[in-house]
């Protein structure tokens, strides 16, 4: 378990590094009032599929000042993206071990049009965790505060796509488990959880305990 509060962005389908912090975190904080920035898991998860390794960007409408809180951030319906994230979720999971296990929890997600991307976001990781059967104490910042760059504990942006940005991080250790395109690709870690979860299933959480250093 690791002492302390762990501050995290929030995220869509976050990845396997960032689930393992409520995994092995006493508090997590998710961060609501930091600006909202391009180009994060913030609005995008990574899957694999037949093709190798697929981004899906949750749409967002254009605020008219420069800066915007993501807990402000609105989602955009001007394209039919809820159908096509499902659909690309079908064609690179139907084969999965645990995809007809999980789909049904996890499909009302994209038949409902959330207005907020943060109160989206939020359900939906709450959802994960209930399926992974983690037990986290989740709180929400009431400010937004800058740590000083030692503070271990602050992943608000180091867990990010930008390899540029991304961070080493000492208390994550990528594990291999089962994937459908393994084979064809080799093992791709850190992908989104629900890559580990449709194919590690009730095994998962065990999976997710092993990154933890």
């Amino acid at each position: 378990m690791q002492a302390g509060k762990v501050y995290l962005s929030t995220a869509y389908f976050g990845n396997i590094q960032y689930f393992s912090k409520f995994a092995a975190a006493e508090k997590v904080y998710i961060e609501q009032y930091g600006n909202y920035t391009k180009q994060s898991f913030r609005n995008r998860c990574e899957i694999l599929t037949a093709s190798g390794r697929l981004s899906l960007v949750v749409p967002v409408e254009r605020s008219t000042g420069n800066k915007i809180a993501i807990r402000d951030v609105r989602i955009s319906y001007a394209q039919h993206w809820q159908k096509q994230h499902w659909r690309a979720f079908e064609t690179a999971y139907n084969s999965s071990p645990f995809f007809e296990y999980y789909c049904s929890d996890l499909k009302p997600f994209f038949e409902h049009k959330e207005k907020f991307l943060f109160d989206f976001n939020t359900k939906l990781t709450i959802r994960i965790l209930e399926l992974l059967n983690i037990s986290a104490q989740i709180s929400f910042t009431d400010k937004y505060e800058v740590f000083g760059s030692d503070f271990i504990f602050d992943y608000r942006d180091s867990i990010s796509p930008k390899a540029r940005q991304a961070k080493e991080d000492r208390t994550f250790a990528p594990q291999k488990y089962y994937q459908v395109f393994e084979q064809k690709f080799g093992f791709t870690p850190n992908l989104s959880i629900i890559d580990l979860l449709f194919n590690e299933g009730t095994n998962a959480k065990d999976e997710l305990i092993k990154c933890v250093k």
